[in-house]
């Protein structure tokens, strides 16, 4: 991110993402890092340790809004078990939430869309390319306006 950027207001990016593959989570972390944009990234590796840290269990609560980039198949707590959970709690069901899978069944799909998912990105189109990824959210990010809530810490 530029300077000028920095006068235009941008909003730094928050990404909470949960994933239980460290490759990927890793070429997460690189994409960021050579973009160049200002922005925090935290992990869970699963849906428990992701509501656990967006409740504050696990420590402070990340700066919000944020995004969450959540994967499907992951052990203890899947992708569409963590949406199901982040959407019943009043204080969590604001979240931006992309899910980043490699699954593309439509039955999966249709659950993360009703549980009122930003968008559905599977990993196979974004292959290696997490860069572009990350600098679309980026914009997306800094179009978008939130009201002044936050995360309760409870």
């Amino acid at each position: 991110m530029t300077q000028d950027a920095d006068l235009l207001g941008r909003t730094p990016l928050n990404l909470l993402i949960v994933e239980d593959d460290d490759g990927d989570a890793k070429a997460v972390r690189r994409a960021l890092n050579r973009s160049r944009i200002k922005a925090t990234l935290t992990r869970a590796v699963d849906g428990v340790e992701a509501l656990s840290i967006m409740r504050g269990v696990a420590g402070p609560v990340p700066a919000s809004p944020y995004i969450v980039l959540a994967d499907i198949r992951m052990p203890r707590m899947n992708g569409l078990e963590f949406l199901h959970e982040l959407r019943n709690d009043c204080s969590l069901r604001q979240a931006v939430v992309f899910v980043l899978t490699t699954s593309n069944d439509d039955d999966d799909k249709r659950i993360a869309y009703e549980a009122g998912i930003s968008g559905y990105i599977l990993k196979q189109r974004v292959g290696r390319d997490f860069a572009s990824l990350i600098e679309t959210l980026d914009r997306f990010w800094n179009i978008l306006s939130f009201p002044d809530i936050r995360l309760s810490e409870d």
